[in-house]
């Protein structure tokens, strides 16, 4: 693909396999499912090759502590695969921060007096 010369970014952002954003629109379902099962699957495959190091561990060395701290680290990690899967896209560089970052002060009870009006005693 041939870029004319009033385009504006880098030459990559228009080719075919880079195309040039021109929505806001986020990216598709099937993507980032795609995505969190890569993530989700990534982290787990660590979980069964800590308990062939462990059992391998315990063989080597006869020390349980060991090979228990080996399964004791794998515990959390079904846990931690599904929050980091589940977890939204990162951020772009494009999308708009809601914090301005001013302090707001607040106070409870109004500054000003306010006037009481007592009624006559008759």
């Amino acid at each position: 693909m041939t870029r004319s010369p009033g385009f504006s970014g880098s030459a990559e952002s228009g080719s075919a396999r880079h195309p040039a954003l021109i929505t806001e629109a986020q990216t598709s379902v099937e993507e980032q499912h795609r995505a969190r099962v890569k993530k989700y699957m990534f982290i787990m495959s660590f979980r069964i090759p800590a308990l062939v190091l462990a059992a391998v561990s315990y063989s080597i060395w006869a020390n349980p502590w060991i090979a228990m701290a080996i399964v004791g680290a794998s515990i959390p990690l079904p846990w931690m695969a599904v929050l980091i899967a589940n977890d939204r896209p990162p951020r772009t560089k494009d999308e708009i921060s809601r914090y301005d970052g001013r302090s707001i002060e607040r106070t409870s009870i109004e500054p000003r007096g306010h006037t009481v009006i007592d009624s006559a005693d008759d």
